[in-house]
């Protein structure tokens, strides 16, 4: 390889990890800036709920398609078309006059993602050298948990001093750079005998159903006691579609999903249920954290000081996400994530204790020690479900992982 098509190679993960950290801030950044949203855009409950759902629902339906398609059409193209969707969403959002708008952008968005992150991961995974790739996926999986981790500081602060749509403004900019980087680098679409001689629609449709019911099953989960038909009509439909579907893909030529294949694969099962668990923990902790800073029965912050209060986590997630393949080489995969429980484990001692004692510098201690711990499980399990499957089905692979962490993180 001549220095300049290892210069133009390199491209590939520094514009995935630009536009996976905007995609990550742009989807934490919301929960600060729908406030403010809200009062200029006159909307009512039900339109904020959908300004979430819209974005997870479109997300969730498609994901997978986002990874086969990197199968059948090559990554870096389908990696290309996510960037530019969710950053012309978020333009889109930026100049919104009204709900209607508003939540048309969230759902482009909400697809963007779809075909963007399992896209970067599969491209990240096909063009770095084999001497780097744990590296460069572990700098992935830091670039979009960097991101969600400081979300919420970044919309609080961009929302207090430049107004809300400045937050959509940066996630269009930063990724039409990253689009712009991406579009210069070569990458080669699989040959035509990768791709399906059509597209398995039945097992598609079925695959969304199921993804989307299970969101909607667990976005009723707060609401069970008052409105159970809000979880148990999505459950039911979840069950019935996962059943239908694995009948349809056992019959199917063409396949929309290997089953085969990841039965054959214990390290991919593995895998999903590492990144799946990580996922839950990193959401549900910024989440909750940031509901109990700024509540008056907590710490009283604004969003930008929660947000601030956060930074420890932050560093901890992405620091030690560099780190994990060193970790894992040194100690195995068992011995590495092992070692990431008890740190973690370590962490949620001190996030009691601080607040028995209501001491931040021992919450920071804490957040630090807990997204360090997290780091390794979630940096590693893109790494894991990669090698688990051919190359020639990376989009697959990346898809589905991505689901699976995507899962986790709406149960959290």
């Amino acid at each position: 390889m001549s220095a300049a098509e290892a210069a133009l190679d390199a491209r590939i993960p520094l514009a995935c990890c630009l536009g996976m950290l905007a995609v990550g801030v742009n989807g934490t950044a919301i929960m600060a800036a729908l406030p403010t949203m809200r009062a200029d855009l006159a909307l009512d409950s039900e339109a904020v709920t959908w300004a979430v759902n819209s974005y997870l629902l479109a997300s969730a339906a498609c994901i997978i398609l986002g990874g086969r398609a990197s199968d059948w059409v090559g990554a870096r193209r389908v990696a290309l078309a996510g960037l530019i969707l969710f950053g012309a969403a978020s333009a889109v959002i930026a100049l919104a006059t009204g709900p209607a708008t508003l939540l048309a952008g969230r759902a482009a968005q909400g697809l963007g993602a779809a075909f963007a992150v399992p896209a970067t991961l599969a491209c990240i995974g096909q063009a770095a050298d084999p001497s780097r790739r744990s590296a460069a996926l572990s700098a992935w999986a830091g670039a979009l948990m960097l991101g969600f981790s400081l979300g919420p500081l970044v919309g609080g602060a961009a929302t207090h001093l430049l107004g809300w749509r400045s937050v959509f403004v940066c996630t269009a900019l930063a990724l039409a750079a990253a689009a712009i980087a991406l579009s210069t680098a070569r990458a080669e679409a699989p040959p035509a005998a990768q791709r399906p001689s059509h597209l398995d629609a039945a097992g598609f449709a079925l695959l969304a159903t199921l993804m989307v019911s299970a969101v909607l099953a667990l976005n009723g989960l707060p609401r069970a006691g008052q409105a159970p038909l809000h979880v148990a009509v999505p459950l039911a439909a979840a069950a019935a579609a996962s059943a239908l579907f694995v009948r349809v893909e056992r019959r199917a030529a063409d396949p929309f999903v290997d089953l085969a294949g990841i039965r054959r694969s214990p390290l991919f099962l593995r895998a999903a249920a590492i990144g799946a668990v990580a996922m839950f923990c990193i959401l549900s902790t910024l989440l909750y954290f940031n509901i109990d800073a700024q509540g008056e029965a907590g710490l009283g912050l604004t969003p930008v000081g929660a947000g601030l209060m956060l930074l420890p986590l932050s560093v901890g997630l992405f620091a030690l996400s560099r780190l994990a393949p060193r970790a894992v080489r040194r100690l195995g995969s068992a011995g590495a994530l092992s070692g990431a429980l008890v740190v973690v484990a370590l962490a949620c001692g001190a996030i009691v204790a601080a607040a028995h004692l209501r001491s931040e510098a021992i919450l920071a201690v804490g957040l630090f020690l807990f997204g360090a711990g997290l780091a390794v499980p979630y940096a590693t399990a893109p790494h894991l479900a990669l090698a688990a499957l051919p190359p020639e089905a990376a989009g697959q692979s990346s898809g589905l992982i991505n689901a699976c962490t995507f899962l986790g993180g709406s149960f959290g």
